[in-house]
């Protein structure tokens, strides 16, 4: 594919872009300092050009560890709770927020009407037909995503559930935060090496070869006609895209012995528990590599917006290697449980993983982070009590100055119409460049943020 064609297909220059091309796979690289804008004149001086601001979203169903959940002061000196101590190296890059609610999601029933509507706060529509609202990063992803290759990654890392509740709700609503439409949630890929697939287009008969290996001589083209930082910058990249895919090629192999398994029994996949369907045994692993493809997608500008089901409202999961014997919905309904606050924290250890990541890689005069925001958040704050009067969430990144950080922000005696977390929404879109006079329940920003 030609730039001119590429630059059809996203509706835009792609300046400093490059692509790496091999058989049957197209690999887009790093911002480079050294590549000239698209359709710049030789010999002229570069026109200067912000870095773009991305949007990732990290859920964790049902709840955290209440008595754990707890922040202090300001900046470098916020003293934070148990649950939270992962975040200890970003605490000048984060947002504790107390007190937010989503007024739609209350009163309505237990888990599925408190879940698919988290990222749209619009009421949910009970038995067989599905109707809510289009979510914020769906929102985003309709008017920023033409500016990138992919408009927006929804992954997870557990299968969705199938379906009524007892409430009457479709079980569909505790599977997907992410909706393209009111009627239409957006498919979730759970199997790492799909998605490492669709991260570099990567399909026909070598789909099973190494990506790496197939663009090697345009790379070592390349190496000839950047600067010696690009270089650096494509060889980080490259080595950590070798160290994904070695993940990602074993988990391929699981899921076709997993689909020649189903076939045989006459099941489908996603009727089937792990590890028989494919997936990583352990959950560990899973997480890991999906937050890994998120990051190398927000590095190549891939996408700008990604959505991360870590686990959804009424998980399965289970966490052997924490210590904890009950599935993560059972262990839910004893939150405040040594057990519980170790699960807490590893979905929080999560969010700062892939912080972790996205520092590390250099942006104009900082980094990737730097021009990011990353939003957390649960269904509810308490698993026992089915409690989502208030919610957890937290945010990392400054959205390029965008975004003030470094903060514990409270609302709840601030009144209803005050604390929508759809207000926070509002004023989240406002500072990636997408203004709306309305979202959800709202029509106002979320004062303070």
């Amino acid at each position: 594919m030609s730039d001119q064609e590429q630059e059809r297909k996203t509706g835009g220059p792609l300046s400093r872009r490059i692509f790496l091309r091999g058989a049957g796979v197209v690999m887009a690289l790093p911002w480079l300092e050294s590549v000239p804008v698209w359709g710049a004149v030789a010999g002229e001086p570069k026109a200067p050009s912000k870095p773009p601001k991305r949007f990732v979203v990290q859920f964790m169903g049902t709840g955290v560890s209440p008595d754990n959940w707890w922040a202090k002061g300001e900046g470098s000196a916020m003293e934070l709770s148990k649950s939270l101590k992962p975040l200890e190296p970003y605490k000048e890059q984060l947002n504790v927020i107390n007190g937010l609610f989503n007024k739609p999601s209350t009163g309505v029933g237990i888990h599925p009407g408190m879940t698919g509507n988290i990222l749209s706060g619009m009421p949910l529509t009970k038995g067989a037909v599905l109707h809510g609202g289009i979510s914020v990063d769906q929102i985003l992803a309709s008017r920023i995503g033409q500016e990138t290759i992919q408009p927006s990654l929804v992954l997870a890392c557990e299968q969705p559930l199938t379906g009524y509740h007892e409430t009457n709700f479709s079980m569909a609503y505790s599977s997907h935060i992410s909706w393209q439409s009111a009627d239409s949630p957006v498919p979730t890929e759970v199997y790492p090496s799909l998605a490492f697939d669709s991260l570099f287009e990567n399909s026909g008969s070598r789909r099973l070869e190494s990506v790496l290996d197939r663009v090697s001589s345009e790379a070592a083209r390349l190496r000839h006609q950047i600067s010696r930082e690009d270089r650096a910058k494509v060889d980080e990249y490259l080595t950590s895209v070798r160290e994904v895919e070695k993940r990602a090629q074993k988990m391929r192999g699981d899921l076709g012995t997993a689909a020649d398994r189903a076939r045989d029994k006459g099941k489908a996949l996603i009727s089937m528990k792990r590890p028989e369907n494919g997936l990583p045994e352990d959950i560990r692993d899973h997480m890991r590599l999906m937050c890994d493809i998120v990051a190398l997608a927000i590095q190549t500008d891939k996408t700008r917006i990604a959505t991360m089901l870590m686990c959804r409202d009424l998980s399965g999961l289970f966490y052997p290697f924490l210590g904890v014997r009950d599935a993560h919905h059972p262990a839910s309904h004893n939150d405040n449980s040594d057990d519980y606050e170790r699960i807490t924290r590893h979905y929080v250890t999560q969010l700062a993983y892939l912080a972790g990541k996205l520092k590390a890689m250099p942006e104009g005069e900082g980094n990737v982070l730097d021009n990011s925001c990353l939003l957390w958040l649960s269904n509810m704050y308490s698993g026992s009590r089915h409690d989502n009067s208030t919610l957890p969430i937290l945010t990392v990144g400054n959205l390029g100055g965008a975004l003030t950080a470094g903060r514990v922000l409270n609302y709840r005696d601030k009144g209803d119409e005050n604390r929508k977390v759809c207000s926070l929404y509002l004023s989240l879109m406002d500072r990636m460049g997408v203004t709306l006079e309305r979202f959800g329940d709202a029509d106002a920003r979320l004062s303070g943020i």
